[in-house]
């Protein structure tokens, strides 16, 4: 017998490992369908928001397909339905180009379908799948906020924007919300092929103990009250400056105990014109108006200024993170806090509200409130408003602190520090009036999930190194033994 005959028999009894279940077409399919319905269903309204865990669980169950190409084009598959049917309002926008937009946001749900299943392969370590949950939270506070196209819209968290009492946005922040209903969706998949009855257990079980902690800690939240502020506000879109004294003074007329009268972004789209300072004098009011604060060479800063009782702009913040493809000014050169007669107003513009980054620093530099005046266009669609609106309550909710919105064409908001909305006015809504009161946040805090997303986020970067790395490895190793065994002399005729 010779050398080749014993290595062809050795080869033999070498114990073949057993593959784990791959999906076929159909399941593939399948839970294609199942992730991208669960996320439409939970961004319906406030009730269904639970159903988000289904979403990531048919993310996990898509790891079962054959290769990491296929996991990649179904993880992407899955965010270009979601992408399309919530994001349609970038075809309004961006016409073609929204189709780039679209595939943006996809590209982070099929790069983590590709990485959760590097995690939870047979032959990975044991204790990968442990990372599944820090990588989610690092994916999705990378693309929220920090590259160039951040958006952090469409997340786990926002799901329950509508009502923060159904998660506990309030102790963990929505990053940490979106990491917790991973860990949950994770357990129940890991169970999966053993029961489904277990599996389906664990989901219920979870969402239930996910809505008894929303409910703690919403009671424990509530403080004792504080000193409020009476403040009204208007919806008007691009409205000509004769047209902004005629409904300020319809205004005031409503409203005669509001102390602070807020108008929208961009009411005016050039300096606050002398008129409206001389309104708030005759009428003793402090008003917080949006208009542009110019600078050399025809550029600008998109600004909220508050002028006085006395006509005299007394402060003013130019917008931290302007809107990308748009002529939306210069990026503010610094945050700060207005000091106002009644309490610390923290102001951010619009799309700031969305960066936690943003809003983080004005909770850090003591705000008990957030003003927030917003550009939504009516153009853009009562979807488009309809998402906006889920990122005020989420933030108040966040910080435990009130926030105030008031949009040019609506969704307009006054929330107090639980996340509750106290009264909205809605889309199309020109000429909308919305007045409340407003009590100082005694324990404004930033949540945990802003101290453990940015390390998860350079934990995902390595575990994406370690992880693709293994897997080229692993590919060419089997290409080199495939050429092998295709090349190597069979032996045939040469036993003894």
């Amino acid at each position: 017998m010779n050398a080749v005959t014993l290595e062809l028999r050795k080869t033999e009894a070498t114990p073949v490992v057993e593959k784990p279940l791959e999906l076929s077409l159909r399941e593939t399919i399948l839970w294609i369908v199942v992730a991208s319905t669960a996320f439409h269903a939970a961004y319906f309204s406030a009730w269904s928001a639970f159903l988000v865990v289904v979403y990531l669980f048919a993310l996990l169950r898509l790891t079962c397909v054959s290769s990491s190409r296929k996991a990649f084009y179904t993880g992407l598959t899955v965010g270009l339905l979601i992408a399309v049917g919530r994001l349609d309002f970038f075809w309004h926008i961006f016409s073609v180009a929204a189709l780039a937009l679209w595939l943006v946001y996809a590209f982070w749900i099929g790069l983590f379908v590709v990485m959760a299943r590097l995690c939870l392969r047979p032959e990975s370590p044991k204790w990968a799948f442990l990372l599944v949950p820090v990588i989610w939270c690092g994916l999705e506070y990378f693309r929220s906020e920090l590259y160039y196209l951040r958006f952090s819209w469409l997340s786990p968290g926002l799901a329950f924007g509508m009502d923060p009492s159904w998660a506990p946005i309030g102790l963990l922040g929505s990053f940490g919300v979106g990491c917790l209903l991973m860990t949950i969706a994770e357990a129940s998949a890991l169970v999966w092929t053993k029961s489904r009855t277990a599996a389906a257990g664990v989901l219920v079980a979870g969402v239930a103990a996910l809505y008894a902690t929303a409910q703690v800690t919403q009671e424990k939240s509530k403080s004792p009250p504080a000193a409020s502020l009476q403040v009204a506000g208007v919806q008007l879109e691009f409205p000509s400056e004769k047209e902004v004294i005629v409904w300020l003074n319809q205004l005031v007329r409503r409203h005669p105990n509001a102390q602070l009268l807020v108008l929208s972004e961009y009411t005016f789209l050039h300096a606050i014109p002398e008129s409206v300072k001389a309104w708030c004098r005759e009428h003793q009011r402090y008003l917080l108006i949006g208009g542009e604060d110019p600078v050399a060479n025809n550029q600008f800063y998109d600004t909220a200024f508050v002028i006085a009782p006395s006509g005299e702009i007394v402060f003013k913040q130019g917008k931290s993170v302007p809107i990308q493809f748009f002529n939306d000014g210069l990026p503010a050169l610094e945050q700060r806090l207005w000091q106002s007669p009644w309490g610390k107003i923290g102001i951010c513009i619009c799309y700031d509200l969305s960066y936690t980054r943003v809003t983080d620093q004005l909770v850090r530099l003591g705000a008990e409130m957030l003003i927030v005046p917003t550009m939504d266009m009516i153009d853009w669609g009562k979807p488009q408003h309809a998402l906006h609106a889920r990122v005020g309550p989420a933030r108040a909710a966040e910080y435990h602190i009130p926030v105030l919105r008031v949009a040019s064409s609506g969704i307009s908001q006054a929330i107090d520090a639980t996340g509750k909305v106290i009264c909205s006015v809605p889309c199309p809504g020109q000429g909308a009036m919305l007045s409340a009161s407003l009590a100082f946040s005694r324990s404004p805090r930033l949540p945990p999930d802003r101290w453990f997303a940015p390390p998860a986020t350079v934990l995902t970067g390595l575990s994406f190194v370690a992880l693709i790395g293994r897997e080229v490895l692993r590919n060419r190793k089997s290409k080199i033994c495939h050429a092998e065994r295709k090349f190597k002399p069979s032996g045939k005729g040469r036993d003894v």
